[in-house]
């Protein structure tokens, strides 16, 4: 047989089972709900690639021996069918912190020993759950969730109200790894995520500005937070915890600054004595508080206040209670409300007339908040959201490393 035609069959044949394992895509999304207000995409087989190239192009990573619980059985080998495009969403109306997936049982024997190797426990009627997953079976799939406040609540697929015809991955997802997009009755909104060696960013598609000028100027002040907004950006972030706060407190724009500080917190309890008489005992620990400064321009500032006192969020002693850092003090002047830090407050850096939050990395976060004391959080340098016109981007920088961050 002629040699050339052998490796040119070959050559076909790896061609086309590299491009069925590594390009071609399933792009039907079968299991988004028709009351799911935000769908987050992830392309599955284009962060294959991106894995393989960086796993190619650092050859010390490829004599590391990984850490293997073998007493964990991997998503891999779960029973569970792993779609071209995961497909994560939340349902409207429902907490923030709901979040629900739906996926396919290739093999419930699998399944089944894979949950176990989890330490997932029955709850009856075909739910389980280990500290922070939830999952529900349903015939040949299952539902996942970061809660099981709302599995009876998920609506039917949106393809249904479309004469059976699917949505497409290319409606929500242009470039990136993956897209999160925000879905009304007026239009759907996409951002996509793309993941760099040491940053993954989330930008609207027709983003054009670049905010790398005021990032690197608020990295440089010694702040841990860095806040700017206008009314429709507190809005908009208001909208994720109170739909209707933002209007009820007529602010027009925001301002923060704000620090990190150990002190000194002194715990004063009472004991007795040998002979019964009471004495005061004085300990001392350290904690830590912020020092900060925060200013309100409200369009109409009497009606801020008001709200503020019917809340009962301002004391006799003109403190702000919503704040759990305390002490401080609120007061007005004109059409300003500040609120400061009684201890030491942080003076608010110039205008910039930009839309920002920026939050730099302080190793005193993890001594106060356990949850955030893991590797992932320690290896952030900043958190930073901007805003200009209808561009958006949010940006997650982490530290050097000698692999980027698909390897680590």
């Amino acid at each position: 047989m002629n040699w050339k035609k052998i490796v040119l069959a070959v050559t076909i044949l790896l061609s086309v089972c590299i491009y069925f394992l590594f390009f071609h895509k399933d792009k039907n999304l079968k299991y988004i709900p028709e009351n799911a207000d935000i769908v987050v995409l992830l392309d599955v087989k284009k962060a294959t690639r991106q894995y393989i190239s960086s796993f190619i192009t650092h050859p010390s990573k490829w004599f590391e021996e990984g850490k293997k619980d073998e007493n964990k059985i991997s998503i891999k080998n779960s029973g569970l069918e792993i779609p071209d495009f995961l497909q994560i969403f939340h349902l409207n109306k429902t907490n923030i912190s709901e979040w629900y997936t739906i996926l396919e049982i290739e093999d419930k024997k699998k399944f089944s020993a894979f949950l176990k190797s989890w330490q997932f426990v029955n709850d009856g009627k075909n739910r389980f759950k280990n500290s922070r997953v939830f999952i529900k079976i349903e015939g040949e799939k299952c539902i996942v969730g970061t809660s099981n406040l709302n599995f009876n609540n998920i609506g039917k697929p949106f393809s249904q109200n479309f004469r059976n015809n699917e949505l497409n991955a290319d409606s929500f997802l242009k470039d990136g790894l993956g897209s999160i997009s925000f879905i009304t009755e007026l239009r759907t909104q996409n951002f996509s995520i793309i993941l760099n060696d040491d940053e993954i960013e989330v930008k609207n598609d027709e983003n054009s500005i670049n905010f790398e000028s005021l990032i690197t100027d608020l990295e440089k002040k010694t702040q841990f937070l860095q806040t700017e907004l206008d009314s429709e950006n507190i809005k908009k972030i208001s909208s994720f915890f109170n739909k209707n706060l933002s209007d009820s407190i007529s602010v027009n724009s925001l301002k923060m600054s704000a620090n990190l500080l150990e002190v000194s917190d002194t715990i004063i309890s009472y004991g007795y004595d040998d002979n019964f008489n009471e004495i005061e005992k004085v300990n001392y620990q350290k904690i830590v508080q912020p020092d900060y400064e925060i200013l309100l321009q409200s369009s109409n500032p009497d009606k801020t206040w008001s709200y503020f006192q019917n809340k009962k969020w301002i004391n006799p002693q003109n403190q702000f209670t919503a704040i759990p850092f305390q002490p401080n003090l609120i007061s007005k002047n004109g059409m300003q409300i500040l609120i400061k830090s009684a201890r030491k407050s942080v003076k608010i850096q110039e205008s910039r007339n930009q839309n920002f939050i920026f939050v730099k990395n302080n190793p005193l976060l993890f001594s106060s908040f356990k949850t955030l004391n893991n590797p992932i959080f320690k290896n952030i340098e900043y958190l930073f959201y901007g805003n200009k016109n209808q561009d958006y981007s949010v940006k997650i920088k982490f530290k050097k490393d000698k692999y980027p961050l698909i390897l680590r």
